[in-house]
C-alpha cells in the first residue's frame, strides 16, 4: 500500500470525494481540490520529469504559474493530448491520465542522462561554437540530431477537437488578481455601481489567504472573511468574477487578454462547451494586483526532487493537507521562511535545522526553539530520485527528505511592465517595482512592494478604483503574522557545483559568468545566450538572480543591469483560445459570387483570390487549362465573351461635398465629372505610391459609384473612413459598401452590343467608352457602364445580387463566351492594364506605370501629391512598366524573374529589373511579358536577359500595349 503523506484534517480539499487518477500508468487517488502536484506528493511522488538540457532529475518546486520544472503530458483520448502543463496547475478530476516528459526509455532510468555527465562539454552556447564544421554536415546531421533532442513535450498529431470562445467586454474596472489586495480593490469599485470585472489565475480566488490560518480580519477567522467578501461581490449585479483566468497581456490603450479555462476541471465536459474563452477587456481603470512570487536560492544541488520554495511547501499543507516531507531543512534569507518552519513543525514534520545565509537574522529566530544555522553556505546536496542530505559549507551533513529554499520575493511587474511602466530596483526586497503609476492603471499590495496582510487591503481598497465622489476605502483590522525583510539575488558565496538559475533550460551560475567572459554585457544577449528567463514559465523564478549573476559578474549593481522585457503571454495560452473560431473552413472566410452556382454548372475550376472563389477557367471536355483559356481569348476577341466581375470592390460615396472629397482623395480630376461619365481613378498612398485604382463613375450631382480591385476594397474604404473621419471631418459625404449588392457581368468582344440589345430597356447602347446609364435588363433595374479591361468594345452590367443568376442565364442565351480570371489576365496584358499587386506592387508611381496621363494637371491637391515632387521619385533609374517579347515565341518567362543585361556575370549580377506577369497570347501567337526595368522606357528595342536556372532567355523591351495600341477596338 502506498504510503500517504496527508495531515489527518485540514485543508481546502474535499476529503468526502476520492479521486482516480494515474501517472505514467500507475493508478494514485486524490481528494477533490487538488491539483496533480499535490494529489502526487500526498501519495509520495516527488519525481516528476527530465529537465531539458541535462535530462536530470526534476520535482515540484512552486504551487502555481511560477513551477518550471513539473510539466507533464494530459491525456484525455487519442485527440485531446496537451503537453507542458503545469502540474502545479492541473485541477485532479476522476479518471485524469497524465504522463511525465522528455526521458527514455522511462523516467526512472533515462537515457539522456549521459547529458548531465558530458554536461563540461556542454557549456552555455556551446552548439554555437561545435556544430560549425564541416558545412557539410549542418543540414544533413547536425540540425536533424539537435530537432529530434529538442523540445519537452511531444507535440499533438490530431486536429484539436475542442472549441474555443472568445468575448470583448468593457468595464469601469478590471482587477487582475483575486488575493487579499485584489479583493479590497474589487470591493471598493464595486460599491461605486461601476461595471467591475475580478479575475485570477486560480480555480479558487483569494490569493495567499487560501494558505492563511491564523490571521484575522475586522475579527473573524480569515477564511470567514474570505467566504463572505467573494459571497458580497458575487451577489452584485455590476461585478463579475472570473476564476481560472489569466491576464497574459497588457497591451496598447488599456486592453488586457484574459484566457479563462472553462473545461479542462471536469472529467466528463459537454462535447458542445467551449474549452477556453478569450477575453478582451478594455476597462477604464486598470488595478493590477498580481503579488509577488518567491525566489529560490542558487546553490549547488538546489534542484533536486523534494526542494522546493518554502512559501510552496506552506500551500500544499495548508491549503491541501499535503506533508511535503518528514524531515525538513530549510535555507533562507527571508524571514518569510521561518513562518513556514513553524507551520511544518506544527503539523508533525521534523525541522532539522533553519540555515539562514544571512549572519544578522533580526529578533526572527528568537523564539522558534529550531536549530538555527546562520551565516552558513551550502556545498552540495544528495539523493538520486528525491534529496537525501544537504551538506553545509564547512562540511556538516544534514539527512533530510525535503529541502525549503527561500531567497525573498519577486513582485510580478509583468503586466506593468507590458504598459510601459517603469520600473526601479529596491533594495529593501531585492527586486524591481513600478516606478511610478501609469494613467488609468494602478499597482497595489505585493506587486507594487508592499508586503503583508494589512499593507496590502489597505493599498488595495485605497487604490483610487472607486470614484473621488463615491464612498471611501474600506479599513480593515488585521491581526497577521508581519511580512519578514530580506532577500538575496545571485549564487550563494561559496558555490562550485552545478547551481542552477533557471530549472528548465539547465542554466547554471557559471554559465551566466561564462556569458559575461565571452564579452556578453546587455542582459538581453545573456538572456539569449544562456537561454536563462526563455522556459515555458518565462524566467519567473530565473530572472531576478540571472540579474544578480550577471551583475556579479559585470561588477555593476542591479538597476545598472536592468531586466529583459516581460513579453507575452504570462503563462502559456493554447493556440485555441487565439484562434477562437478561425480554423478549418472558418480559418479564411470564403467568399461566394452570386454567380458561384453558374460556374459550378459549368465545370469551372476555382482559384482563391483573397477571400473570393472565382472561376480560373471554364474547360470543355477534354481541355487543358492552356486549350481552354486560348479558346476563351479568341470568343472575346472575335465575337464575345461574359465574365463574373462581382468581386470587384464597389463603393457609393454620396453627399454635397462628394465630388470635392473624391477630388482630394484620388489623382484624377473628379470633381467637374459630367454625369453619366466614368474615368479611370489612381489612388495613392502618402508616400507617393499606387495603392489601388478603378473607374468612378458619377451617377448624380451629389452620388458616385466606386470601383476597387478585388483585394482593395477593404483598404480602399479604410482610407476613405480615415480620411473623412480625421483629416476632411466638414465634407458632407457618406461612404457605403455596396460591394455585395451589386453582380457584375462584363460582356466583352465585338458583338457585346448585340448580345445585350435584345435584353436591355431604357437605355441607349450606344454609349461611348467611359460612359454610364440607368435602366433595365431583362427587367431588371441596372447601372450600365462601357468600360473594358479587355481592350474590347465592353459593358460591365452591374444588377442587384439576387437577380444576377437570371440575368446571367438571359445573356449567356445569346450565344456568348464565359470566361474566367486566367483569360482576363491574358487580355488586359496584351493591352498594357496594370493590376494592383503584380505591376502596381508597392514601389511604383504613377509615372513608374506609364499613367502620368491621369493625373489632374490643374489639382491643387490630392493624397501622395507632394511626395510625387521628392527627388527620389522622379530621378532616373527608377523602374518603369515595358513590354518584353522573348527571342524564342514559344518560351513564357517565370513571374518574377529577373533581367540583366549580361547573363555572363558572376554573382551577384546587377539586376535591371524583374517580370511582372507573363503570359502565352492567342491574339498574337506568341509570348508576352510586362517587366519593371531600370530606366524601361529609354530601353525601348534593347535586347536583355532573363537568367535561369538552366539558361539565360533573350528578351526584347518594347512598348507595354500589345494589341491595338490606337484603341480602334475599345471605341469602336
Amino acid at each position: 500500500m502506498t504510503e500517504t503523506f496527508r495531515t489527518a484534517s485540514g485543508g481546502r480539499v474535499d476529503r468526502t470525494r476520492t479521486l482516480r487518477f494515474s501517472f505514467d500508468g500507475r493508478p494514485y487517488e486524490g481528494f477533490a481540490g487538488d491539483t496533480l502536484a499535490s494529489a502526487l506528493l500526498a501519495n509520495g511522488v516527488h519525481l516528476l520529469g527530465r529537465s531539458f538540457k541535462y535530462h536530470r532529475p526534476r520535482g515540484v518546486l512552486a504551487a502555481g504559474a511560477d513551477e518550471p520544472s513539473a510539466l507533464v503530458t494530459v491525456i484525455r483520448d487519442d485527440a485531446r493530448h496537451a503537453p507542458n502543463l503545469r502540474a502545479t496547475q492541473i485541477e485532479l478530476y476522476e479518471g485524469l491520465r497524465a504522463e511525465s516528459q522528455n526521458h527514455y526509455p522511462s523516467l526512472g532510468f533515462d537515457l539522456g542522462a549521459i547529458n548531465d555527465v558530458l554536461s563540461p562539454l556542454l557549456p552555455a552556447g556551446f552548439y554555437y561554437k561545435t556544430f560549425k564544421w564541416p558545412v557539410w554536415a549542418w543540414h544533413r546531421i547536425y540540425e536533424p540530431l539537435i530537432r529530434a533532442a529538442a523540445g519537452l513535450g511531444r507535440a499533438p498529431t490530431q486536429p484539436d477537437p475542442d472549441r474555443y470562445a472568445q468575448r470583448y467586454a468593457h468595464c469601469d474596472v478590471l482587477v487582475v488578481g483575486a488575493g487579499p489586495a485584489g479583493l479590497a480593490a474589487a470591493l471598493t469599485a464595486a460599491r461605486s455601481g461601476g461595471r467591475v470585472i475580478l479575475c485570477d489565475e486560480q480555480a479558487e480566488m483569494g490569493g495567499s489567504l487560501l494558505a492563511e490560518t491564523a490571521a484575522t480580519i475586522d475579527g473573524v477567522p480569515v477564511q470567514h472573511w474570505l467566504a463572505e467578501t467573494l459571497a458580497s461581490l458575487a451577489r452584485h449585479q455590476q461585478v463579475t468574477l472570473l476564476p481560472r483566468t489569466t491576464a497574459f497581456g497588457c497591451y496598447p490603450h488599456n486592453m488586457v487578454g484574459l484566457a479563462q479555462r472553462l473545461t479542462d476541471h471536469l472529467a466528463d465536459p459537454a462535447t458542445v462547451a467551449a474549452r477556453e474563452c478569450l477575453w478582451q477587456v478594455r476597462p477604464r481603470e486598470l488595478v493590477l494586483a498580481t503579488g509577488a512570487l518567491e525566489r529560490p536560492l542558487v546553490f549547488p544541488g538546489n534542484d533536486r526532487p523534494g526542494i522546493m520554495l518554502a512559501n510552496a511547501a506552506r500551500i500544499y499543507l495548508q491549503r491541501y493537507g499535503v506533508l511535503p516531507g518528514r524531515c525538513a531543512v530549510l535555507v533562507t534569507a527571508h524571514d518569510g521562511a521561518y513562518h513556514a518552519a513553524q507551520d511544518l513543525q506544527q503539523a508533525g514534520i521534523a525541522v532539522a535545522a533553519i540555515v539562514d545565509v544571512r549572519r544578522d537574522t533580526g529578533t526572527i529566530s528568537d523564539a522558534t526553539g529550531m536549530r538555527i544555522i546562520r551565516g552558513a553556505t551550502i556545498e552540495a546536496t544528495g539523493g538520486r530520485s528525491r534529496v537525501s542530505w544537504i551538506k553545509l559549507g564547512d562540511g556538516t551533513t544534514i539527512p533530510c527528505d525535503l529541502v525549503l529554499m527561500s531567497g525573498g520575493f519577486t513582485p510580478s511587474v509583468h503586466l506593468f511592465s507590458q504598459a510601459r511602466g517603469s520600473l526601479r530596483f529596491d533594495p529593501d526586497c531585492q527586486a524591481f517595482v513600478p516606478a511610478a503609476a501609469l494613467p488609468q492603471i494602478r499597482t497595489v499590495g505585493a506587486c507594487a512592494g508592499r508586503f503583508g496582510l494589512a499593507a496590502a487591503l489597505a493599498d488595495g481598497a485605497g487604490s483610487a478604483a472607486a470614484p473621488a465622489d463615491g464612498p471611501g476605502p474600506d479599513r480593515f483590522s488585521v491581526v497577521a503574522l508581519p511580512p519578514g525583510k530580506g532577500g538575496m539575488l545571485g549564487t550563494m558565496a561559496g558555490a562550485r557545483g552545478k547551481a542552477f538559475v533557471d530549472f528548465q533550460n539547465d542554466v547554471t551560475a557559471k554559465d551566466i559568468a561564462l556569458a559575461v567572459r565571452e564579452g556578453f554585457r546587455s542582459i538581453e544577449h545573456i538572456k539569449r545566450y544562456t537561454t536563462t528567463g526563455m522556459a515555458t514559465d518565462q524566467g519567473k523564478t530565473s530572472n531576478v538572480n540571472a540579474l544578480g549573476v550577471a551583475a556579479d559578474a559585470l561588477a555593476m549593481v542591479p538597476e545598472q543591469v536592468g531586466l529583459t522585457t516581460f513579453r507575452p503571454p504570462y503563462t502559456p495560452v493554447t493556440f485555441g483560445s487565439f484562434a477562437g473560431a478561425s480554423r478549418g473552413m472558418l480559418f479564411d472566410p470564403v467568399r461566394e459570387t452570386p454567380l458561384h452556382d453558374r460556374a459550378v454548372a459549368l465545370g469551372a475550376v476555382f482559384e482563391d483570390v483573397g477571400q473570393w472563389r472565382r472561376a480560373l477557367y471554364i474547360p470543355r471536355r477534354g481541355e487543358t487549362m492552356h486549350d481552354a483559356v486560348a479558346r476563351e481569348c479568341r470568343a472575346v476577341r472575335d465575337a464575345a465573351g461574359m465574365f463574373d466581375g462581382s468581386t470587384l470592390g464597389k463603393i457609393e460615396v454620396v453627399g454635397p461635398d462628394a465630388g470635392e472629397f473624391l477630388d482630394r482623395i484620388y489623382v484624377n480630376s473628379l470633381r467637374a465629372l459630367q454625369v453619366g461619365r466614368c474615368r479611370y481613378g489612381i489612388l495613392l498612398r502618402e508616400d507617393g505610391f499606387v495603392l489601388d485604382d478603378g473607374i468612378i463613375g458619377r451617377l448624380a450631382t451629389d452620388r458616385f459609384h466606386v470601383t476597387t480591385t478585388t483585394g482593395g476594397a477593404a483598404r480602399v474604404l479604410a482610407v476613405m473612413e480615415d480620411y473623412l473621419q480625421t483629416e476632411w471631418s466638414e465634407l458632407d459625404v457618406w461612404l457605403t459598401s455596396v460591394t455585395e449588392h451589386w453582380a457584375v457581368i462584363g460582356v466583352q468582344g465585338p458583338r457585346a452590343r448585340e448580345v445585350l440589345a435584345p435584353l436591355v430597356q431604357d437605355i441607349d447602347l450606344t454609349l461611348p467608352h467611359m460612359a454610364l446609364a440607368e435602366g433595365h435588363i431583362c427587367g431588371v433595374p441596372t447601372r450600365l457602364f462601357r468600360v473594358s479591361f479587355t481592350g474590347e468594345r465592353g459593358f460591365e452590367v452591374n444588377v442587384p445580387a439576387e437577380a444576377a443568376g437570371a440575368v446571367w442565364d438571359a445573356i449567356a442565351a445569346g450565344g456568348i463566351t464565359p470566361y474566367g480570371t486566367e483569360a482576363m489576365h491574358v487580355l488586359r496584358a496584351e493591352k498594357g492594364y496594370i493590376i494592383a499587386g503584380q505591376e502596381a506592387d508597392g514601389t511604383t508611381t504613377p509615372d513608374d506605370l506609364g499613367l502620368t496621363w491621369a493625373i489632374g494637371k490643374t489639382k491643387r491637391d490630392f493624397v501622395g501629391k507632394r511626395s510625387l515632387t521628392l527627388p527620389a521619385l522622379a530621378a532616373t533609374g527608377r523602374k518603369q512598366l515595358v513590354g518584353l517579347l522573348t527571342d524564342d515565341p514559344r518560351t513564357v518567362l517565370e513571374d518574377g524573374a529577373q533581367l540583366v543585361a549580361d547573363p555572363r556575370q558572376k554573382p551577384p549580377m546587377r539586376v535591371l529589373g524583374h517580370i511582372t506577369s507573363s503570359y502565352m497570347s492567342q491574339t498574337l501567337g506568341r509570348s508576352i511579358a510586362l517587366a519593371l526595368l531600370t530606366d524601361g522606357r529609354a530601353r525601348l528595342d534593347q535586347h536583355l536577359f532573363a537568367p535561369m536556372a538552366d539558361r539565360a532567355i533573350g528578351v526584347r523591351v518594347v512598348s507595354p500595349v500589345f494589341h491595338d495600341p490606337q484603341g480602334t477596338r475599345l471605341h469602336g
